[in-house]
């Protein structure tokens, strides 16, 4: 199924030189034949009642002058971020990819400190990394990522997607691609982020992975291009686990936490950024609340007070950053389980 904004088939020629913003929607499934399902892992193209799981969705504003990256969302659409993310320029895309393994596999007690590394690993590139599941590369992140772009250069070549394919056309140009995602996504994205170098890796409410080390390996990715944003009271920031991978990527070399609700932007130059707006206690709403949402951080006239975090994280120069400051010892407050 493809999705093309009805009004575009009215438009004149004028205003077709002017541009306008595309949204498209498409199956997996439907630009590769190849693609397959996961029932062993939770990974499918549709469910029992056949419902699509597989859709994936891009946008692109051609009003805007174009900056020639392409975002990459990991976790469920986020169209109201995908829209900011075209207002400042940048090509997005979401894709389907391999995530409801995580209550599933790596449920060793204890795990190994690489298991759920190289499960993300695996997810993201459809190469042999883990022992737990065998994704094919058509059903990985840089799979269907690298279909649905030559996909999109055919369909909406007003879009000028085909600028992100590498020369021959085999792969994307990796260098131009903005890795971004919540949660499980970001970790995942900070995971490929580690292999494959990227323009910029923007992680929401993450990475985590407590017990796992993969955070403190060489990065392919240089580190001053990472980008964190989190509530403090997320879970994951109550327990230690952001803050200790923040420093296990080496984000604290490039300056302070910087509460963004007391400071301006560009908050020092620096790659960690929080949030303590007030959400109740409820470390749910706090999880969610650093994107744009129902649960984002308000102004009275309804805007939202976040607008300039998420211009910084997706287009702070990657060569401006803040001075060094010491490690916290975050990662030393969960303590590294030993695999026996």
């Amino acid at each position: 199924m493809l999705i093309r904004s009805l009004f575009f088939l009215l438009l004149t020629p004028a205003l077709l030189a002017e541009g306008q913003h595309y949204k498209y929607q498409v199956r997996a499934s439907k630009i590769d034949s190849r693609v397959k399902s996961y029932p062993e892992i939770g990974f499918v193209l549709a469910d029992s009642k056949g419902k699509p799981q597989d859709i994936q969705n891009a946008s692109v504003d051609t009003r805007v002058p174009a900056k020639g990256r392409l975002a990459i969302w990991l976790m469920a659409p986020k169209q109201e971020l995908m829209d900011r993310m075209n207002s400042y320029g940048i090509h997005a895309i979401q894709v389907h990819y391999a995530r409801q393994w995580f209550g599933k596999c790596c449920q060793q007690r204890p795990v190994s400190e690489h298991c759920r590394g190289n499960m993300r690993l695996e997810a993201a590139t459809g190469e042999d990394h883990s022992d737990e599941a065998a994704i094919a590369k058509p059903d990985s992140i840089k799979g269907r990522a690298f279909e649905f772009v030559k996909h999109l250069s055919q369909v909406n070549p007003e879009g000028k997607w085909q600028q992100f394919l590498n020369q021959d056309k085999s792969d994307l140009d990796w260098e131009k691609v903005i890795l971004t995602g919540a949660s499980h996504g970001a970790t995942t994205a900070s995971r490929l982020a580690k292999h494959t170098k990227v323009a910029r890796l923007v992680a929401f409410c993450g990475p985590r992975d407590q017990y796992q080390s993969w955070q403190s390996l060489p990065s392919a990715t240089p580190k001053n291009r990472y980008f964190g944003f989190s509530h403090v009271e997320d879970m994951g920031w109550a327990e230690f686990h952001y803050q200790r991978s923040w420093e296990m990527l080496g984000l604290h070399q490039f300056g302070p936490i910087v509460n963004v609700d007391q400071s301006k932007a560009p908050y020092g130059n620096t790659r960690r950024l929080i949030t303590n707006f007030e959400v109740k206690g409820n470390a749910g709403h706090a999880h969610s609340s650093v994107t744009p949402g129902n649960r984002s951080f308000k102004n009275k006239n309804g805007t939202y007070r976040h607008e300039p975090v998420w211009r910084y994280l997706f287009t702070h120069p990657v060569d401006k950053a803040g001075k060094a400051f010491p490690s916290t010892n975050a990662a030393k407050k969960i303590k590294p389980q030993k695999v026996k």
